[in-house]
């Protein structure tokens, strides 16, 4: 239930504000199409975009917003997966190395995660 909380926030913060947040924009995933409805039945007609538990399409979806609603570059999504697979090596044989285990590995926590990406990025995405 903290996702519905979350967006309930994100939504009157937009509703209510004037400037930048009035013109927010909110993309939702859903694993199967209308699921939202057992928790959030007011957001009914929102474009809502179904992954059917298949990262491939969520990548997709995430993907196609980006393009359409922040205007980012329009790179294909089997681009941005393999990229994502590059770095996963390339984190995961880096800790490895660096004495961690494939639970420490699994268990990092986002913060470390992005910071890794970040690392991954100005080092120039080695493979």
């Amino acid at each position: 239930m903290n996702m519905p909380f979350e967006l309930g926030i994100d939504h009157g913060f937009r509703r209510a504000g004037h400037g930048p947040p009035a013109d927010k924009v909110i993309l939702i995933l859903e694993t199967t199409r209308y699921d939202y409805q057992k928790a959030l039945s007011d957001i009914a007609g929102w474009d809502i975009q179904v992954h059917g538990g298949d990262f491939q399409k969520a990548v997709r979806r995430v993907r196609d917003w980006l393009v359409d609603k922040a205007g980012a570059d329009p790179i294909g999504a089997a681009r941005i997966q393999g990229k994502y697979i590059a770095f996963q090596e390339w984190h995961y044989e880096r800790e490895l190395s660096n004495g961690a285990s494939d639970d420490d590995i699994k268990e990092y926590p986002t913060n470390l995660i992005l910071a890794a990406m970040r690392e991954w990025m100005d080092a120039g995405q080695p493979v």
